[in-house]
């Protein structure tokens, strides 16, 4: 089905969807939070929690169906838009489209407000801290109940995270079920790709500071070429 100004249509739907979605997205973990967490003997806050989840999943799958129809791709979409396919099957893993989210909201600036290695730097530790922490309830759920577990509180799924995406692994508290260790490689790839992306923009600000500073050095000072 072709549509009329489609791409057009679609950017302007990203602009007023965006900020909606990322309160919704931390709403959906915090309601993951509490069906996960509140294990008391009431379980209506768990039930409320799980309607409210569900429906902010609807939203989501709503918002991937208006995206998919307005860019006129068709099934090309998919492809073209795979983190936003993953997303939508798997809903903990939205704090990764937030660099999608700070693109969308640079555009109604002239210029953006940090450097670019800032905004990599920003990204990825929030991620990170998001990530982990939606990790840890994931694992935390596979695992308290599991047979020779070593992750039975929240608090060891917490310490697990922390130890995972920052690729130390102290092997301390580990995940014995199949879906905690599937949670475990995917969290463990994640920490590698972003404290690979911190460190390089890191690297790249020092090297492009200390070329500055060359620059500007007077010729014939001390340390300068040449002397």
């Amino acid at each position: 089905m072709h549509v009329r100004n489609g791409a057009d249509r679609q950017l302007g739907w990203e602009r007023r969807t965006e900020l909606p979605l990322l309160v919704a997205s931390v709403l959906f973990l915090f309601c993951y939070a509490v069906r996960v967490l509140n294990q008391g003997s009431d379980p209506f806050w768990r039930d409320l929690a799980m309607a409210v989840a569900l429906l902010i999943w609807l939203l989501f799958a709503v918002d991937y169906g208006v995206r998919l129809v307005l860019s006129d791709q068709g099934l090309r979409f998919v492809r073209t838009h795979w983190l936003d396919t993953v997303v939508l099957v798997l809903p903990l893993l939205r704090p990764l489209r937030m660099v999608n989210t700070y693109e969308t909201l640079q555009r109604r600036r002239d210029r953006p407000r940090l450097s670019l290695y800032a905004r990599v730097m920003a990204y990825a530790g929030i991620t990170s801290v998001l990530l982990s922490f939606a990790a840890a309830l994931a694992v935390y759920q596979q695992e308290r109940d599991a047979p020779g577990a070593t992750i039975v509180t929240f608090g060891d799924s917490v310490w697990w995270a922390c130890s995972a995406i920052t690729t130390v692994g102290y092997g301390d508290v580990t995940p014995v079920t199949p879906l905690g260790r599937v949670f475990a490689v995917f969290l463990m790839a994640c920490g590698l790709a972003l404290l690979g992306a911190v460190t390089g923009s890191f690297s790249s600000w020092l090297i492009q500071v200390f070329a500055r500073e060359d620059k500007e050095r007077p010729p014939g000072s001390a340390g300068s070429p040449g002397v």
